[in-house]
């Protein structure tokens, strides 16, 4: 517990930064008054108001005249949501097939392991790629594309310690007094390994948003009219020069939000993993 309140300085700043973007999510629609699909173009490209652009557009405008930070927040809802509902799925699915690897052992387990290998060996964004161009784009399809990346990761997690849990003497005693499977997993084994899976989650999360972000980039991500991170960017990769701003800021958002939930996961190993405490002495 010391430990876990002995935050570093360079991860409080994380919380804090992670802390706005939650609050952006949630409360975004207070810090702009115009609509993110509002256009305007007798404003077009026109610089935030802090550099000498028209009032009340704090972070200026895009090509057609829309709102950046209207643009900005709803794009940072949406790649945010995305990320965090297809990091869920994965962990759901990758948890559930290491602990059915770990219950079955055997021929089972062996199949189940090779099929994570099968999944960790390709190469995902050429996967959502062909899906995507053969099944058309769509939200649903979308975030269940996210929900497989990443999951193999959780399957060996979860096997390998639900293995070394099943081995203490605690599991044995409940698997001794009749418990059935289910309970055993759900109800004694699962709340000693949510630890390990949870800081997985936080390292998965943000290489789940970078993947959402290249994807829709590269245009075969978020449609309109909705908006993400990474559409911002690609919209304003022609603007580089004379309207800098509809790129950077959605990549300052990126950069701060993903470095952020990663040097939180990065503490949180450090502080739950037993073997890296004190330079691994205790």
């Amino acid at each position: 517990m010391r430990r876990l309140f002995a935050v570093p300085p360079l991860v409080m700043l994380a919380m804090l930064v992670l802390a706005a973007v939650v609050g952006v999510c949630l409360f975004g629609d207070a810090l702009s008054p115009h609509s993110p699909t509002a256009q305007n173009l007798r404003l077009r490209l026109r610089p935030p108001s802090w550099l000498g652009g028209p009032e009340g557009y704090l972070l200026g405008t895009d090509r057609i005249g829309r709102d950046i930070v209207a643009r900005l927040v709803m794009a940072t809802r949406i790649s945010v949501a995305v990320a965090l509902a297809g990091t869920l799925i994965g962990a759901v699915i990758g948890t559930a097939i290491g602990f059915v690897a770990a219950h079955l052992r055997g021929w089972a387990e062996e199949a189940i392991m090779m099929l994570v290998d099968v999944q960790a060996s390709l190469p995902f964004i050429l996967i959502a790629l062909t899906l995507l161009a053969f099944f058309g784009n769509s939200i649903t399809l979308f975030v269940v594309l996210m929900g497989l990346n990443g999951w193999e990761n959780y399957a060996r997690l979860a096997r390998g310690v639900v293995l070394s849990a099943a081995s203490q003497p605690y599991a044995k005693a409940v698997k001794a007094l009749g418990a059935s499977p289910l309970r055993l997993y759900l109800r004694h084994l699962l709340p000693n390994v949510a630890g390990v899976l949870i800081v997985q989650f936080t390292l998965n999360f943000p290489q789940t948003i970078l993947l959402e972000t290249g994807l829709s980039f590269l245009g075969l991500g978020i449609q309109p009219p909705l908006t993400s991170l990474g559409q911002l960017l690609g919209e304003g990769r022609d603007f580089l020069l004379n309207a800098w701003w509809i790129a950077v800021f959605p990549g300052i958002v990126i950069v701060l939000t993903t470095l952020s939930i990663s040097l939180i996961g990065d503490w949180l190993r450090d502080v739950m993993d037993p073997t890296l405490r004190d330079g691994g002495r205790s």
